[in-house]
């Protein structure tokens, strides 16, 4: 009988006890291309948001150019009492300031766009925005991009105040 109690001891033993060779294997084959499948398209999803194109500080440096252009512009009409233009090429991505040429260059990755008087129109993808000698504009809005970011330069009809708005 002794040894009867003996196996039955063993048997009273719950499984939570018992070791368990099945679990200490390590991963399945399986496992592992599963995980890093999910690791390559998180990847996939995640590296080109931070890869390559113009960071924001170099969007903001090419929106407050625009800016200084535009307000170098005014000062010009103001001072010289004579109307000022800053002529902007889209394609290119530049400006100039009418009476001296100087030609500004922003950086390629920036989509320019223009907003202004119809008269002001050179063709699709030249403009102008004009500054009369009071220090009033005709006013209009350049606006810089870069995916979902944006930088507006606006330009006051009235006034000729020049804001960059985000």
């Amino acid at each position: 009988m002794s040894e009867r109690v003996a196996e039955r001891i063993v048997f009273a033993v719950p499984r939570a006890r018992r070791p368990r060779r099945a679990e200490s294997r390590g991963v399945t084959l399986l496992e592992l291309l599963i995980v890093l499948s999910i690791m390559a398209i998180v990847a996939a999803m995640v590296v080109p948001m931070f890869g390559g194109g113009v960071s924001t500080g170099e969007l903001k440096g090419a929106a407050r150019q625009v800016a200084a252009g535009l307000r170098l512009a005014r000062s010009e009409a103001l001072a010289t009492r004579k109307e000022t233009g800053v002529v902007l090429d889209l394609e290119r991505r530049t400006f100039r300031l009418a009476p001296d040429g100087h030609e500004h260059t922003l950086p390629h990755a920036i989509d320019m766009k223009l907003f202004t008087a119809q008269s002001d129109l050179v063709s699709d993808s030249v403009g102008a925005i004009r500054f009369f000698p009071d220090g009033g504009s005709n006013g209009g809005r350049v606006t810089l991009a870069v995916g979902a970011r944006k930088y507006d330069v606006d330009v006051d009809w009235l006034t000729g105040r020049v804001a960059i708005l985000d």
